[in-house]
């Protein structure tokens, strides 16, 4: 396991009405969360690989539909990934220092809980091509839906 990842498990209590399931609770993190950002993702798409320069951390939980969680130690080049969401209810702490993103295997809804509130003057984000030579290998897909700032990343 990469240095300061964590998987933590989720559990959901299920009857005849659905679910619930506690997402997070601050005194099991390694640091209290600050923001909280929710996604819809249609299947194909890749976000990422992104990093924090000044050091965010996220906590990554999919809340429907099933992600690939994919992890890369800048500095060791080592990797990291896990699919999560429906078949596998955990969510993953992951370093800021640490490039991260996630492929939606299905149509999925994705939750971020973040150390630090987005600065829209100063972002605290750097990229990483989805498709580097480290991490090309653990996507499914070869030809993902990607955001124009994450297809600047790989050109």
């Amino acid at each position: 396991m990469i240095d300061g990842v964590e998987v933590l498990p989720l559990r959901r209590f299920a009857d005849e009405r659905g679910w619930f399931m506690e997402l997070r609770r601050e005194s099991e993190l390694p640091a209290p969360t600050r923001q909280t950002n929710v996604s819809f993702s249609r299947q194909g798409v890749i976000r990422g690989l992104h990093y924090h320069h000044r050091g965010q951390n996220d906590l990554f939980a999919c809340l429907q539909g099933i992600a690939r969680v994919v992890v890369l130690d800048r500095e060791s080049g080592e990797t990291f990934t896990i699919d999560i969401g429906d078949d596998n209810p955990v969510a993953v702490w992951i370093p800021g220092r640490h490039a991260h993103g996630f492929e939606a295997l299905t149509d999925l809804l994705f939750c971020y809980h973040v150390t630090e509130e987005y600065d829209t003057a100063d972002p605290d984000e750097r990229e990483i091509a989805w498709d580097d030579s480290r991490v090309k290998h653990l996507w499914s897909t070869k030809s993902p839906i990607l955001s124009s700032r994450d297809l600047d990343a790989a050109s």
